[in-house]
């Protein structure tokens, strides 16, 4: 009973949960979107949180901040928590019941590329761990990476142009321009680009290699994906900025001595949040890095340009 002051002196066993409520408020950084995922009430969760805290003894949540933040205790018992029940969770599969998913992450990209590459990774790893769902957003580079600090998001993969210092895995992708095949140039008209638009890393790059050299650039198409861009460029609308890899991927045609300035590389970083699972999430990001530093998918379906040929810089 819980107005018992003897109960916690005497109690031998944790209700488990009482654990997976606390695990849940943690990882979720809200009451409410833990009840959801537990499909309890937000005042059961609270009295779930009161009773854990009653029979441990002592407060969980640094209650003088605001947000979801554990006191040094809560961190302790959150930490024998998370292994607890994941030793209970391994003791009921060997029972063979049917177990619904126990595990969402939810994954970021701020590249359409990366969200149709990442598909094949996902099912390679739920083929690990069968349990686990996934949800995939695009969006732009700095909301995810916002999202994923206040616990919207798990886990995010996106492209900078400067080493990411806060990323679990990070490496250098070579930028290069694409073309149509009959493309040119007028060296007396503005560089006709093709882009996902501001703040698109891709096209802020462009611009600035544009800039840096003097030459003058319009905007004439902006598209919503690569599929979409790739055949404005096919088309002949003008030329783009995007990494080699996903060029050679989706059969772009490679512009090796374009008339152009050399572009910088970019920086793809996969990033982690702070909680949760972060074992599984670290997992989860050493198959993305991998995968996405892997050979192109599609590398045969490349057409590429002789890297010797000339090109008339004023084609």
């Amino acid at each position: 009973m819980l107005g018992n002051p003897r109960e916690g002196q005497y109690m031998t066993n944790i209700p488990t949960d009482l654990l997976r409520t606390l695990v849940a408020v943690v990882d979720l950084r809200s009451f409410t979107k833990a009840a959801a995922s537990l499909g309890l009430t937000q005042p059961a969760v609270s009295a779930q949180i009161k009773r854990l805290q009653f029979l441990l003894g002592g407060d969980l949540f640094d209650r003088s901040v605001h947000g979801i933040q554990l006191t040094p205790h809560g961190e302790m018992v959150l930490s024998y928590a998370r292994r607890l029940l994941s030793i209970n969770d391994q003791i009921v599969r060997l029972g063979g019941a049917a177990q619904r998913p126990e595990l969402v992450i939810r994954v970021g990209t701020s590249s359409d590329y990366v969200a149709s590459v990442l598909p094949r990774t996902l099912a390679r790893f739920r083929g690990r761990w069968p349990d686990v769902r996934f949800i995939v957003r695009t969006d732009y580079h700095d909301p995810l990476l916002r999202d994923m600090r206040s616990g919207e998001l798990d886990l995010v993969v996106g492209f900078s142009p400067n080493p990411p210092s806060d990323s679990h895995h990070s490496w250098a992708e070579e930028v290069v321009w694409v073309r149509g095949a009959n493309t040119r140039l007028d060296r007396d008209l503005p560089v006709p680009l093709v882009s996902y638009g501001d703040p698109c890393a891709y096209h802020r790059i462009a611009v600035a290699a544009l800039k840096a050299v003097g030459l003058h650039w319009e905007e004439v198409f902006t598209g919503p994906s690569t599929g979409s861009l790739g055949n404005a460029v096919a088309v002949g609308l003008g030329v783009m900025a995007i990494i080699r890899r996903a060029a050679i991927d989706v059969g772009m045609i490679i512009w090796e001595d374009a008339p152009l300035p050399k572009l910088p590389d970019l920086y793809c970083g996969v990033y982690i949040r702070e909680g949760g699972v972060r074992a599984t999430y670290q997992e989860l990001a050493g198959y993305i890095a991998a995968d996405l530093q892997s050979p192109a998918i599609n590398a045969p379906t490349l057409i590429t340009e002789n890297r010797r040929r000339k090109t008339n810089p004023a084609a």
